[in-house]
C-alpha cells in the first residue's frame, strides 16, 4: 500500500479560514480544475516519520518549509488506496513565489519520450467553500476536520 503525508496550510482572513491548495503540474492536468487540485503531499518510505515527510513535501512542492503548531488531521484514503496522512498548520506563502520541483513523466503515454515537468504548476488560497469544488474529493474530510479544529467547541 502506497503511503503519502501532507500539509494543509491555512490563514485567517477576516476570522474565516482559507487554505493553500496545489495544481499538479504536466499536460495531463493542464485543461482540469474542478477535483484535480490537493494539498502538498508525497509519498514516503516505511521508515521515515509521516510529518517529517509532511514537512519535506510540503518544501518540494512548494519551495518553502512550513513551521509552527501541526494539528493532526488523520488519515484519508484516495480513489487509487493510497493512504494520505495530512497536518493543519497556519501560516503564509504567497502563491507568486511557488518552486515547486520537477519530475519526468512518460508523454505521451505508450509513446517512450520523457518529459519534465514541474510537480505543480500553480498554488492559490481558498474559502473552504472554494477548496470543496477544487480539492480531490477524497480529500474533502480533510477541511471538515481542519474546520472542527478551527470551532471551538459549543458549551451546554
Amino acid at each position: 500500500m502506497k503511503r503519502s503525508a501532507g500539509i494543509l496550510l491555512y490563514k485567517l482572513a477576516a476570522g474565516k479560514p482559507r487554505v493553500l491548495l496545489v495544481h499538479p503540474g504536466g499536460p495531463f492536468w493542464a485543461g482540469t480544475d474542478a477535483g484535480a487540485w490537493s494539498i502538498p503531499k508525497g509519498e514516503y518510505d516505511a521508515g521515515e516519520e509521516p510529518l517529517r515527510a509532511a514537512i519535506r513535501e510540503f518544501g518540494e512542492e512548494t519551495g518553502i518549509e512550513p513551521g509552527g503548531d501541526f494539528a493532526a488531521l488523520g488519515e484519508i484514503i484516495q480513489k487509487s488506496g493510497k493512504v494520505v496522512t495530512a497536518w493543519a498548520c497556519e501560516g503564509d506563502f504567497d502563491p507568486a513565489a511557488l518552486l515547486s520541483n520537477f519530475c519526468e513523466i512518460e508523454w505521451p503515454r505508450g509513446s517512450g519520450k520523457l518529459l519534465s515537468i514541474p510537480e505543480v504548476d500553480r498554488a492559490e488560497w481558498f474559502t473552504l467553500d472554494e477548496a470543496r469544488a477544487k480539492l480531490n474529493p477524497a480529500q474533502i474530510p480533510l477541511l471538515d476536520r481542519l474546520a472542527a479544529i478551527l470551532t471551538p467547541a459549543s458549551s451546554p
